[in-house]
Parts: structure tokens; sequence; C-alpha cells
């Protein structure tokens, strides 16, 4: 890791084509402010803009509405509990587009709202079909801005957090750099609002285990999660081959001192090869459905040989998954270790778990297949 002091960087991923800028609540709404804060907005907008008169294409991931709301409705902090959560998302997402929409129409901009959950991912069809829309606006030149649909989303499909959410709207559109506009200057080696001597981390390759260490949470009671969630976004980003750049949003000109002279925050340059799009869908978009448990012969067939899941190494199941959904691999201890499209149900699975592959069709009355998982289909876990 580099702690060296700012200054100018030649780095191929902040000269990419495709952007996708995460817009964070703690950069929209201050702890001091009610709802959000439309000069900052403005600004954004304006460097948004001179980005694509330089020729990038960039999508939008804005947090934000969920303050606007509360603010609309006399809520004082953050809303208690996921219905008023949601009340306060649904009046605040129309004013934060209206925000938008007025601050890009200024500048000669048309803007698109695309509001998303796991749910609209975890199918494929609906996972290409949402990666469809997004060339279908940067064709036209519109930019979409997406949020999380928080009006809808209860704890088993939402994002969590934004930070996640724009890791998978880059893989969707094939972008080569997120920009988190957040409110910290970046990773540091110390946490600084407790240590003065902190130093700001300039580039990390891959993703090391002590930085996940060093990950905090945000003071913005309206923000989520933190340092820690976008350390959680680079580890999918960096699956992908996709850059992450996090800056404070807040300081004049970022995006294009960030983009343009190199001159801002903490990058994370990935390393590895990259996951393909099937392979990268299943083993960062979707939610698993359920769990398969491993033998230790199939956990080192799979994980050192590249070998498919034979019923013969399965020593349990869990969950209601049916054919063709993913599922996770858990070892003996009960750790995740990969992820993978299954060729049977749940229920199939428990019957032939143990068994020789030459035993299935005396079992289930016919075979489609040899393999409960197929390689090509399986998704070996960091």
């Amino acid at each position: 890791m580099n702690t060296t002091p700012p200054g100018k960087r030649t780095e191929p991923a902040l000269a990419s084509r495709r952007v996708v800028i995460k817009v964070g609540s703690s950069v929209l709404t201050a702890p001091d402010e009610e709802g959000v804060n439309r000069r900052v907005l403005g600004r954004i907008a304006s460097q948004v803009a001179a980005l694509r008169r330089a020729g990038r294409e960039v999508v939008l991931v804005s947090s934000g509405a969920i303050a606007a709301g509360s603010k609309r409705l006399g809520i004082q902090g953050a809303p208690k509990g996921m219905p008023q959560r949601q009340a306060a998302a649904a009046v605040g997402q129309p004013i934060l587009m209206e925000a938008y929409g007025r601050a890009f129409r200024r500048l000669g901009l048309e803007t698109a709202q695309l509001l998303l959950t796991h749910a609209d991912l975890d199918a494929r069809s609906r996972f290409l079909n949402a990666c469809n829309t997004f060339e279908a606006l940067l064709a036209r030149g519109v930019l979409p801005i997406v949020n999380e649909n928080d009006t809808v989303s209860v704890e088993e499909i939402r994002f969590g957090d934004n930070d996640t959410l724009s890791a998978l709207v880059a893989q969707m559109m094939r972008a080569g750099l997120v920009v988190i506009l957040s409110d910290v200057e970046g990773l540091y080696d110390a946490d600084p609002r407790r240590d003065p001597s902190a130093r700001l981390i300039r580039r990390v390759e891959g993703l090391p285990p002590e930085v996940a260490e060093k990950a905090g949470v945000s003071a913005n009671p309206l923000a989520h999660g933190g340092m820690l969630t976008k350390v959680r976004a680079v580890k999918v980003l960096n699956r992908m081959g996709i850059a992450t750049l996090i800056v404070r949003g807040r300081t004049p000109n970022i995006l294009l001192r960030a983009l343009e002279r190199g001159e801002e925050g903490t990058l994370f340059v990935p390393n590895g090869a990259p996951l393909k799009a099937r392979k990268g869908w299943i083993g960062t978009a979707v939610i698993p459905r359920g769990w398969i448990g491993l033998d230790a012969g199939a956990v080192k067939a799979i994980a050192e040989g590249g070998r498919s899941l034979l019923p013969k190494g399965i020593a349990g199941v869990g969950g209601d998954f049916r054919f063709g959904d993913v599922v996770e691999l858990r070892d003996p201890k009960g750790r995740a270790v990969a992820r993978g499209l299954s060729n049977y149900g749940a229920e199939e699975v428990a019957r032939i778990a143990g068994r020789h592959t030459g035993e299935i069709a005396e079992i289930l009355g016919g075979k489609h297949y040899d393999e409960v998982i197929h390689r090509n289909n399986l998704v070996l876990l960091d």
C-alpha cells in the first residue's frame, strides 16, 4: 500500500470511458443539515456534465431520498424501523429526482430514474434486461440515476447500502471505474478522528486482509455503513476487474481533480484475473436461495482441482432452492467456500446426497445431469 503524499498519478483506470459515480447520503446531507443540500448537488451535477463533455459515459448511484423525505415529513434524525424508512423514501425519491432533473436540465442533460432491488438482479433474465436499459439510455445520451427501491425493499432483499449497489451497477454496465463520493478523503492507516497522525493510503492493489481491519463506520446518522460497506464493495469490484476510487465528495471540483489530474483519494486497483460476465453474476449479484454442505474431499476437489460438485461429496443441504437457483457451498465447518447454479432442487439434492452418480436415475426416477453443480457454473469465494 502506498501512503505517499498527494500528487499526480498515472493510472489507466482513472481514464476509463465508463464511470459509475456513487453519491452518498453523507455528501448530500451533513449531520448539521436538514434534507438534501441542493448547492452540493448542483456542484456534483456541474462536474458530471464536464465529464460528459469530455467524452465519458456516466451513471450516478445516489442516496439521499430518505434524508429528503425525512425533512418533508418532519422526522428528526434517522427514521426508526423499516416502515418509516420506506415512507420517507417514498416521499423523498421524487424530491431527490426533481432536484437532480432541474440541475442537469440547466446543463443540457436529460436524466432517467432506475430503482432497483436485489430481486431485480437475482433472475438472470431480469439482470440482462437491466443491462440493456442502461445501454439504451447511454446510447441516447441520457444520464441514468440509480437508487435502491427503499419503498418496497425488505431486509431479505435490500442491498443495504448504495456502495454495494454501485458495484453491481458497474458490473451491469461494464464500467472501468467506480468513484465513491464520501464524507472522508479515502482510506487511512488509522482512524483520523482519533489519531491526528493517521496518513491517507493513496493506492491499494487488490484487497489485502489488513485493509478490512481499518474500515470504520460513518458519523452521519443518515449514512449507512461507512468505510466498512465501501471495502465490501471494493471486494466485489476487485473480482470483476473494476477499479474503485474513494474521495471526499464535498471537496471543490473533486471529480475533475481526481479523474483528470489524479490528485485525490484512495485508489483500489484490481489484481488477478476478473470473473467473466456469467460467473460474475453468480458470484456477486445474486442472493443464494439455499446451501449445500460439502465433505472435506469435495472442498478440496472444487477449490484445488477445479472440479464439478458430484452427489458423493454432499454432506447436507438447506433452503428451498430449485433447479437453476444459485446456492452457497459450505465446508464442514459451515464456512462459505463457493457459489453455483444447482442442476437439482433442494429435495432432490437431499435424496442423492452422498450417493454415486450412477445411482441418481434410480433414486430420482431419471437423470438429466451427472453433476449437481457443473464447474462452469461454479465460483470460488475469497
